[in-house]
């Protein structure tokens, strides 16, 4: 058991949930402190950085995180007098909440791997806020007696009188009353007086309602806005009343003497600013009940519910096929219900996944700051575009891309974009553009980086590439497999090592981790106008509305999303380009095809497309291919399972499903077809494609 009595099971399950929020508020408060960099925070957006702060405080202080504590108070006392107006947001205000929000971040971490920071850690953060706290104040203005004597009673050592009275729900709404009395007792002597008189008898006891209230006798020099604080985020669960009584002589020589024969009513009180928050207090209630609740769920809990509702949707698969397979086999009428329970299935499947989703704009918001930074130290005009932030992608997947991001926006302000010299004598603007954009495109998530820059310096990046031994002196390649060199391990085309990059390890980082992810990188450059990053990403955790499709023996999935149409072409559609690649022409296209059948070595499929299905795909870029098939089986929505787990990853596909007759399907890699080669020959005889007499522009991805 803990001095306040739980146990240690449940203080370390406090202590894992206190971290788990300090890690969303540092990351919203990250957003709010770039916004600050670029323009002043309005009043919501001031409050919201003080709250955070406010509550990381408050936690750190309950498990004793002395350092946490120290300089988080003096953070939250300079946030305090900006929101009052004392300090200005001026870019150096704005610097110094930035720097002081990494401290904050580093202190967090330190806290929770049980490791000290460094005597000195912060410190010059911390002597600068200190600074700008004792120099920014304004001085106080009275303008009549009666400010007067508040401020003579806001100061001083006195003796304060706390009457705190909880709602009867107040422990639903996980306050814990003893934190507050610790809090309070830092400010001075504390005489604590408990009233019992509302606790029933046993019998009718709910453990769930609160029954006591508190009567304080607090001997402090601190002012009514210390104690206010104090129950800041209670006001609204709780009655509070402070009022100070006369402490000294001196105190009784100052204040007014009343008539005689005059009743005298105990005074409360409170700052202005206090009041104003006591005022907007119904306001807030009444938004809160209409405010959208949340509830903290441990991730491997939603696993499971993610695999079993899986599991739930294979059976159904799986009782319809058989209901399916009964009712032709007998001539009956399909069972009543049976379309009913797969649109439930279907939506308890979305509804589940739903849960795993979140936006990437927690991600996209670390950026802007990292551009800011390095531009500086680069000398060099940068403007960070971003689209497509509120695209959801699977939670695990939002945690591993932060470094593949940040290597690439580093990659490109560094080796991609000019100085503002050199873009002048180029003929472009002095500033340069970086796009960072998401999106689902064809079943997968495309994470897109470009800029503006010069492109990839091919000659230079294979001299280094030979040089380094990477390639044989005497090796042909083309321009996409030079400008590919720049994810090979080692390779790095900066002349010394610095802190922004150098070190060779930096894109090959990148796609390694992206690959752990079942991803893969595209990369487009041209020489003098820029170049482009594509993230794919498939979404091996979520829905994927597929198409069956018959190869020979074999069922096949395609995304829905990538299919444009079908259809069978006729022989005068057909042409081939050499031995190993046909196309076939429609609207006035030529589309590379890809025959499932060779590529796969599929037995008894239909090698001819005119005699079976060519299934029109899109691909990022809005590049298209032709898939050929037998036949189309049907739609289906399937559970995606990763092949990764259990072995290599296989060129071509994405995952896997069961389908309703229990057996596996592989899903299709459309991204990954469109760049594969043939492995057979095309035929050569009479019946076969056409030659193509002239060349012909094919459309499809690079």
């Amino acid at each position: 058991m803990s001095n306040d009595g739980t146990s240690g099971s449940d203080f370390e399950r406090f202590r894992i949930t206190f971290f788990e929020e300090c890690n969303e508020i540092l990351a919203d408060l990250e957003v709010h402190l770039t916004q600050l960099q670029e323009e002043a925070l309005d009043n919501e957006g001031l409050n919201a950085v003080f709250r955070a702060a406010h509550s990381i405080k408050a936690g750190a202080g309950a498990f004793g995180f002395t350092d946490l504590v120290n300089f988080t108070h003096s953070f939250e006392a300079l946030l305090d007098k900006m929101r009052d107006g004392e300090i200005d947001q001026t870019p150096q205000v704005a610097d110094l909440l930035v720097r002081g929000g990494d401290v904050l971040a580093e202190l967090v971490s330190a806290a929770q791997e049980n490791r000290s920071a460094g005597p000195d850690f912060g410190a010059d953060v911390l002597e600068q806020v200190n600074d700008l706290l004792g120099s920014g104040q304004k001085p106080t203005e009275v303008s009549s007696d009666a400010d007067a004597q508040q401020a003579t009673v806001s100061s001083g050592m006195g003796i304060w009188t706390i009457r705190l009275t909880p709602n009867a729900d107040l422990f639903k709404n996980a306050t814990e009353p003893l934190l507050l009395i610790r809090e309070l007792r830092e400010l001075g002597s504390l005489k604590i007086q408990c009233d019992r008189s509302q606790l029933p008898p046993l019998r009718k006891l709910d453990p769930e309602l609160a029954y006591f209230s508190w009567t304080f006798d607090l001997e402090s020099e601190c002012s009514s806005a210390d104690i206010e604080e104090v129950f800041e985020f209670v006001d609204d669960t709780c009655e509070i009343a402070i009022e100070r009584a006369v402490s000294s002589e001196e105190d009784a020589e100052t204040a007014e003497v009343p008539p005689e024969g005059t009743e005298v009513q105990p005074e409360v009180s409170l700052p202005a600013k206090s009041v104003a928050a006591k005022e907007a207090a119904p306001a807030g209630n009444k938004a809160k009940a209409a405010a959208a609740s949340s509830i903290r769920v441990e991730l491997g809990r939603i696993d499971r519910l993610v695999n079993t509702v899986g599991e739930l949707v294979i059976t159904q698969a799986m009782l319809a096929q058989e209901l399916a397979d009964l009712t032709a086999d007998n001539e009956r009428q399909p069972i009543a219900g049976q379309e009913q329970l797969a649109n439930l299935t279907r939506e308890l499947q979305e509804c589940v996944m739903a849960i795993r989703m979140q936006p990437v704009k927690s991600v996209f918001a670390r950026m802007p700051r990292l551009v800011r930074d390095l531009s500086g130290k680069l000398g060099k005009k940068i403007y960070l575009r971003m689209s497509g932030e509120h695209t959801e992608v699977d939670k695990t997947i939002i945690e591993e891309l932060a470094d593949p991001l940040t290597h690439m926006i580093r990659n490109s302000i560094d080796h991609g974009l000019e100085t503002p010299d050199e873009r002048v004598a180029a003929g472009k603007p002095e500033e340069g553009t970086i796009d960072l954009s998401a999106a689902h495109v064809g079943g997968n998530i495309v994470i897109s980086i470009s800029d503006d820059g010069a492109g990839i310096n091919r000659e230079r990046v294979l001299a280094i590439a030979i040089d380094k031994g990477i390639v044989l002196p005497d090796a042909h390649l083309t321009d996409q497999e030079i400008d590919e060199l720049i994810f090979a391990p080692g390779f790095s085309t900066a002349e010394e090592v610095t802190d922004i990059s150098g070190r060779g390890v930096g894109m090959d980082v990148v796609r390694r981790n992206i690959v752990s992810l079942g991803g893969r990188i595209q990369i487009q450059s041209q020489p003098g106008h820029g170049t482009r990053l594509n993230m794919l990403i498939p979404l091996t955790l979520a829905v994927l509305d597929g198409m069956i499709v018959a190869v020979g023996n074999q069922r096949y999935i395609l995304p829905i999303t990538s299919i444009v149409e079908s259809f069978r072409p006729s022989p005068s559609q057909m042409r081939r380009l050499d031995d190993w690649t046909q196309v076939v022409q429609i609207r006035g296209e030529f589309i590379r095809i890809v025959r499932l059948c060779d590529l796969f070595n599929v037995e008894n499929a239909t090698h001819d497309p005119t005699q079976g299905l060519v299934v029109l795909t899109e691909v990022a870029g809005g590049g298209k291919i032709g898939i050929t098939v037998d036949e189309l089986i049907g739609q289906q929505q399937i559970v995606i399972k990763s092949l990764n787990d259990n072995f290599d990853p296989v060129p071509g596909i994405s995952g896997a499903t069961i389908l309703g007759n229990g057996k596996v399907a592989l899903i299709l890699d459309i991204e990954q077809l469109a760049g594969m080669k043939a492995t057979v020959p095309l035929p050569h005889d009479g019946d076969g494609p056409k030659e193509v007499d002239t060349p012909v522009a094919i459309v499809a991805a690079e």
